[in-house]
């Protein structure tokens, strides 16, 4: 109830008004002026912001406190709220049932899909836009930072596997005018990252490659780098140990492997825990039913399992990513 107060004080245009208002605040009435909305409706949400601190009171006037601001003004909260408004919300009701079956069993809010990934191109406008916000957001902040790691590997051809909207792809192509890029992922999302690359100008130098990798038995194998970016928290354990293997049966002897994943005991502050641990609950609930965000010794585990050892362990990039660097344990 108090985070849809919140979404309805802010996009009902109240903390926008209070915002312009500044020191001097805003009385009720006047915010009528500026809002669709009744007295009643005005009053109710200013008594919840208030008792929440989103607002704060000086006498007869209203005003903006310091969790209204970051509401207003922080694209990560921005972003935060409209993926758990616009993707999660309704199908977090069925919570219960995909705990018990291992199911996305709230997915069905939107459609009948087995996971989330084939359907993100058909999902509603707005759910689609907050999915791509919240997933571009998090990745785009790390990017330039592992880009130097991974370029000092000097590169010529990458897999991006997991490449979604070929965002790193063009990354790479950007920066490094020699590399080649093909990106790995399903064909529907071959297809959207088609039309971006199309419209960068980039379609000579990254290609897509349409496969399913939990049912593929071979990949193409000319990469001297696979990457991996908050791929492999989009399955199970057991899952990410078979992708894992299917990469290290297919790849170049001296080709390494190199995954970008937020973990939630990596994180700077705590807060930072409790956000991605609470986020796990949408892998549970919408996307697949059995991934989350893991605790970076599970990755660990997984690596051993498939074959492969960390040779570089860097924390810290963009906002609380960790880049494992790593290659095949010698035979």
């Amino acid at each position: 109830m108090l985070f849809q107060a919140a979404l309805n004080l802010r996009d009902s245009g109240i903390l926008t008004t209070l915002d312009k208002a500044g020191k001097q605040g805003a009385s009720p009435e006047e915010i009528a002026q500026s809002v669709n909305l009744n007295h009643y409706a005005i009053q109710l949400l200013l008594d919840v912001g208030l008792s929440s601190r989103i607002v704060y009171q000086n006498g007869e006037r209203f005003l903006l406190g310091k969790v209204g601001h970051f509401l207003l003004h922080d694209k990560m909260t921005r972003v935060n709220m409209d993926f758990s408004q616009d993707v999660c919300y309704q199908g977090m009701f069925h919570l219960n049932e995909a705990l018990e079956k291992s199911q996305p069993s709230g997915l069905k809010v939107f459609g009948d899909w087995a996971t989330i990934y084939p359907a993100l191109s058909q999902l509603p406008d707005a759910a689609q836009q907050s999915w791509f916000a919240f997933d571009h957001f998090y990745s785009d902040a790390a990017f330039n930072e592992a880009f130097r790691h991974i370029f000092l590997l000097n590169p010529q051809h990458i897999y991006d596997v997991g490449g979604n909207t070929g965002k790193w792809a063009m990354c790479c192509a950007k920066n490094d005018e020699q590399v080649n890029v093909t990106i790995l992922d399903l064909p529907q999302q071959i297809a959207l990252a088609k039309k971006n690359i199309e419209n960068a100008g980039y379609s000579e130098r990254i290609n897509g490659y349409g496969v399913d990798l939990l049912t593929a038995d071979q990949l193409p194998g000319e990469a001297d780098v696979w990457w991996m970016s908050q791929f492999l928290d989009c399955f199970s354990e057991e899952q990410v140990v078979h992708i894992l293997k299917l990469i290290g049966k297919s790849m170049k002897p001296d080709a390494q492997v190199c995954i970008m994943e937020v973990f939630w005991d990596r994180q700077p502050f705590e807060a930072g825990a409790l956000s991605l641990n609470a986020s796990s609950l949408y892998f549970t609930c919408m996307a697949n039913g059995n991934s989350r965000f893991y605790h970076s010794r599970v990755l660990y585990d997984c690596l051993r399992k498939a074959g492969f050892y960390v040779q570089q362990d860097i924390d810290n990039l963009g906002l609380g990513h960790t880049l494992l660097i790593c290659k095949r344990l010698p035979d």
